[in-house]
């Protein structure tokens, strides 16, 4: 029996390429050789070799390990349904969907899933922090619109934390979301499966260590942060998380696999959904594959589920 041909896709030009790479290379090192042909590709650099493999039918399947603008928006995603071939995680209008954190949020309140209170400001108009900060109220949590891996993300208690993170983040975006800061236990739900069938992994509770949030530090430097898995939570709430969950995968129309992320008021038994990822970390030690394993599911064998949902 031959070989399932895969293209594993990392680096690419996103501000998170150093993590796609790393992503990337554990990947592959994880999957199984015996059953499948790997060929690495950067996007940054092998883009048309990529595509020409694909033409002359040297490629079954994509596995994008990418992270990012240009790599988990949407943008090779319909790239690759222009190519007519198969590839991992979600199509491209989810993944676009899923990037923009403020269409997200519409398509989360759509499906009755609560999202905190925002407000959007671009870079080349006026807006007025005046009104922002009166309707919303301070701290405030500022993010790029469309950027991944807490990447340019700053909570601001005061004019000059905020003015300073506005300025950090119209670096990386052109447009910014200033959230309402809320605080709650950060939680995040794993969903696998098909385009609306998804089920939910375990809870996992994210505990920062060296930073006050799960910012880029507490992501992915070693000892950044604590996670439990499952969460130490009743099953009431368990359930009620993994559905909100599901319903976000179901609604953006996510595939393969997706993470909800949430805050959880404890006392009022309250979520606020933040955002879902397309392409979560893939690492053996992420947040999505510690829940897969939690649910029976080693690294390899999890990257071979993903795999199957595009077979045949």
């Amino acid at each position: 029996m031959s070989k399932l041909k895969i293209a594993l896709l990392l680096g690419g030009i996103s501000g998170e390429r150093e993590v796609s790479l790393r992503t990337g290379s554990i990947i592959y090192d994880a999957l199984d050789k015996n059953k499948y042909e790997i060929t690495k590709y950067d996007p940054k650099t092998d883009l048309k070799k990529l595509v020409d493999d694909i033409l002359n039918k040297k490629i079954d399947l994509i596995f994008p390990a990418l992270h990012g603008p240009y790599g988990e928006d949407g943008r090779i995603q319909g790239m690759l349904d222009m190519l007519n071939v198969p590839y991992v995680f979600s199509g491209c209008l989810a993944s676009a969907l899923a990037m923009h954190k403020v269409k997200t949020k519409i398509i989360a309140e759509a499906a009755m899933i609560e999202t905190c209170p925002h407000a959007i400001i671009n870079k080349d108009e006026k807006f007025n922090l005046d009104i922002i900060k009166k309707e919303i109220g301070l701290p405030l949590v500022v993010k790029p619109v469309e950027l991944g891996s807490s990447v340019g993300i700053s909570i601001a208690k005061d004019d000059k934390e905020l003015e300073k993170a506005i300025k950090l983040g119209f670096k990386h975006d052109k447009s910014l979301m200033l959230e309402q800061f809320i605080q709650g236990r950060e939680l995040t739900v794993a969903v696998m499966g098909k385009e609306g069938r998804g089920q939910a992994l375990p809870v996992v509770e994210i505990k920062p260590k060296i930073s006050k949030w799960f910012d880029y530090r507490a992501k992915y430097e070693v000892g950044g942060s604590e996670e439990v898995c499952p969460a130490k939570i009743p099953d009431v709430a368990r359930d009620e998380i993994q559905d909100l969950a599901v319903r976000a995968f179901n609604a953006v129309g996510c595939k393969d696999l997706a993470r909800a992320d949430f805050i959880w008021i404890e006392k009022q038994n309250k979520f606020y959904f933040l955002e879902i990822n397309t392409i979560p970390g893939m690492t053996a030690t992420s947040l999505a594959p510690q829940a897969a394993k939690a649910a029976g599911m080693e690294f390899s064998d999890f990257l071979d589920k993903l795999i199957s949902y595009n077979l045949g």
